[in-house]
């Protein structure tokens, strides 16, 4: 009989602190996976137009995540690592394999997500602060959510074929795409590049057993929601309402499992 759950793999998630990489941890954990977590710990926004809690979330650790995980029998650890250093990724497996083996799993989640805009003005509909693209905002977005990515495909290709390995699977998150992302332009820019990357990954590397695919979310509570945004989603003729982290860490945990084994070269788009 062909075992379904994922019990010996190992699985490397970022931006794991909270949200949907936290969720995706638990929920592979559940599975039998061994979840090795990464995250940066942020600066607080301090603006009213998110949530305090957004702000807690973004500024603490994985070790919660972990503890929850481990009690619930699984197994997890964590390490804090700054995705804008293209030298992280060698260093994120080299942990990861340290603590549990050689990663088969890869959950590109974590984002640099900042809003700017070609135009002056300087709140989105939801009142969120906007800033005008510039090489900051550029640089930061294309580090964390088009160059860390890459890379850390790059570093997992190499090291599974390296190994003889015949199993993996590579999972991306998205948002916006290749017609524009208005108010969030270097955000849908460099997710856009993300799935480039990814769906290359497909191509080339279905040969040696790994399959690559990206998520896209609906509008998701991972703690930014706020008032204004919530009434758009209830009055969406498409959305009807606000995704939890677990619906979309359920789309990952399919895609990784024996189930999303033909899947491959896909933007799987949630409503």
């Amino acid at each position: 009989m062909i075992d379904t759950r994922l019990t010996g793999k190992v699985a490397l998630i970022t931006g794991a602190n909270h949200g949907i990489g936290a969720a995706t941890a638990t929920a592979l954990a559940a599975e039998g996976a061994a979840v090795f977590l990464t995250y940066k710990r942020l600066a607080p926004l301090n603006e009213p137009a998110y949530p305090d809690t957004y702000d807690r979330v973004r500024a603490g650790t994985a070790d919660d995540v972990v503890q929850r995980i481990r009690e619930a029998g699984g197994t997890a650890q964590a390490a804090e690592a700054d995705l804008s250093d293209p030298e992280t990724p060698e260093r994120l497996f080299d942990l990861a394999e340290k603590a549990f083996g050689p990663v088969e799993i890869l959950v590109n989640n974590a984002s640099g997500w900042l809003s700017d805009t070609f135009t002056p003005t300087e709140r989105d509909a939801f009142g969120r602060p906007l800033r005008i693209v510039d090489v900051q905002t550029h640089d930061r977005q294309f580090a964390v959510d088009a160059r860390a990515p890459a890379l850390l495909i790059s570093e997992f290709a190499r090291r599974h074929v390296a190994r003889g390995a015949t199993w993996g699977r590579i999972i991306g998150l998205t948002s916006g795409g290749p017609d524009g992302f208005p108010t969030e332009v270097s955000y849908g820019a460099a997710k856009a590049a993300q799935e480039n990357y990814t769906m290359s990954a497909a191509h080339e590397l279905g040969r040696y057993g790994i399959t690559a695919n990206m998520v896209y979310p609906p509008v998701t509570d991972t703690g930014w929601i706020n008032d204004e945004v919530a009434r758009a989603v209830a009055g969406s003729a498409v959305l009807k309402e606000i995704a939890q982290p677990e619906d979309v860490a359920e789309v990952i945990t399919f895609l990784a499992s024996h189930q999303g084994r033909r899947v491959t070269g896909q933007t799987l788009r949630m409503y």
